[in-house]
C-alpha cells in the first residue's frame, strides 16, 4: 500500500481527497460508506498516510518518510484507531476514553491527529451524542474519519457535521484485470469471481482465492447440468447436498442466477463472449436452445423468492425442493 494509485475504481473519491490535500482544504470529519470489502479501510489508511506525510515534493503518500513507513506499519502516533471490546458496540466510554480525552493533546509530531473509527454503524446512540460534542468545536488539527457499512444508522447531526464519501461498485473489467495482474488468478477465474462480487473488490479477492466457492460452483453446476434428468429421489438428494453449503446460500444462488444469466444472454445474442462460464459453454448453448424465455424468468423469480424466503427463516429444505422442482419443470 503506497498510494491512491492502488485503489481501483472510485475516482470521485480519490479526486476529492486529492484535490483535498493539494489545496490544504481538509475537513474536520469524514464518513467513508460501503459495503464490506469495497475498501474503506484502504482508502482511509491511505488519506491518513497521505496527510501525514513528510514529503514536501511529489505525491502523497510518498511511501519513504518516516511518517510513511510508520504508518504501513500501524506504528505511526498520530494516527490513531479505536477498539472496542464489545463485538457489537462501540460504547460511549470507548470514545470518552480513546478520543474526547485525548483530543485535546496536540500530534506527536505530525500536522494533524487523525482518528479512525472502524465499523462506526456499532456506535451506540450515547457514544454518537459523546462523539458530536467533539464535532461541534474539534481543535484545528483533528480529522475524524468515521467508516460504515450503514450511514443511515449514524444520527443526522453527525451526519450534517461529515463529508459523505460512498464507495460505489467497480467495474467486472477493473477487478478482472487486478486479479489477474496482482494476484495471477488465471482468466476464467478471475472473470467468475469479478462477476459475483458484483463490483465488491474485496469480495472478488476473497472468492479467487477461496477452495469452498469453486466446491459450490462445482456442486452447483452438476446439479445444473442434469437437472432435468433427475428422478425425485435424486433430488431430493441434492437438496441434502446443498445443506453442506448452508452458511454461503447467498453465493450458491447467486451461482445460480449467473448459470441463468448466461443461458438468456447466448439465446439472446448467440454471442459466446457474453458468457460468465466460459468452461461450460456447450451445455449453456444447449439449455439455451432448449429453454424458453419464459422459463428461464420464471427460475429467475424462483430463486428471488428463495433469497426472501430464507432471509424469513423458512424451512430450507422445503424453499430448495420449490426451487429445485421448478428448475426441473422449465
Amino acid at each position: 500500500m503506497t498510494g491512491f494509485h492502488e485503489i481501483i475504481g472510485q475516482e470521485h473519491i480519490k479526486d476529492h481527497l486529492i484535490n483535498s490535500i493539494r489545496n490544504n482544504k481538509i475537513s474536520h470529519a469524514y464518513i467513508i460508506s460501503g459495503e464490506t470489502g469495497s475498501g474503506k479501510k484502504m482508502l482511509a489508511n491511505i488519506f491518513s498516510m497521505s496527510l501525514q506525510c513528510e514529503n514536501e515534493k511529489g505525491e502523497k503518500p510518498c511511501g519513504s518518510c518516516t511518517s510513511c513507513r510508520q504508518a504501513m506499519t500501524r506504528n505511526q502516533p498520530d494516527i490513531i484507531r479505536i477498539f472496542h471490546d464489545k463485538p457489537n458496540t462501540i460504547s460511549v466510554d470507548d470514545i470518552r476514553m480513546q478520543l474526547n480525552n485525548t483530543i485535546q493533546i496536540k500530534p506527536y509530531r505530525s500536522r494533524y491527529k487523525i482518528y479512525i473509527i472502524e465499523e462506526a454503524e456499532k456506535l451506540s446512540i450515547q457514544a454518537q451524542n459523546a462523539l458530536l460534542k467533539t464535532l461541534e468545536e474539534p481543535p484545528g488539527y483533528t480529522v475524524i474519519l468515521l467508516l460504515t457499512n450503514n450511514e443511515d444508522i449514524l444520527l443526522p447531526t453527525i451526519r450534517s457535521r461529515c463529508i459523505m464519501l460512498k464507495m460505489k461498485m467497480v467495474e467486472d473489467d477493473l477487478i478482472k484485470n487486478l486479479l489477474m495482474e496482482k494476484y495471477q488468478i488465471p482468466d476464467y477465474a478471475a472473470s467468475l469471481s469479478a462477476a459475483f462480487a458484483r463490483g465488491n473488490v474485496g469480495k472478488a479477492i476473497t472468492l479467487s482465492v477461496s477452495a469452498d466457492f469453486y466446491k459450490i460452483k462445482d456442486h452447483v453446476i452438476h446439479l445444473l447440468k442434469y437437472i432435468k434428468e433427475m428422478d425425485v429421489y435424486e433430488m431430493i438428494q441434492g437438496v441434502k447436498s446443498a445443506r453442506d453449503f448452508k452458511v454461503s446460500i447467498a453465493d450458491y444462488l447467486d451461482l445460480i442466477l449467473v448459470w441463468y444469466r448466461d443461458v438468456l444472454l447466448f439465446k439472446a445474442t448467440s454471442d459466446v463472449n457474453t458468457i460468465i462460464f466460459k468452461d461450460e459453454v456447450n451445455d449453456i448453448m444447449r439449455l439455451a436452445e432448449v429453454s424458453s424465455y419464459e422459463g428461464i424468468k420464471q427460475i429467475q423469480e424462483a430463486l428471488e423468492k428463495a433469497k426472501i424466503r430464507l432471509h424469513a427463516n423458512v424451512n430450507f429444505d422445503l424453499t430448495m425442493e420449490l426451487l429445485f422442482l421448478t428448475i426441473k419443470e422449465n
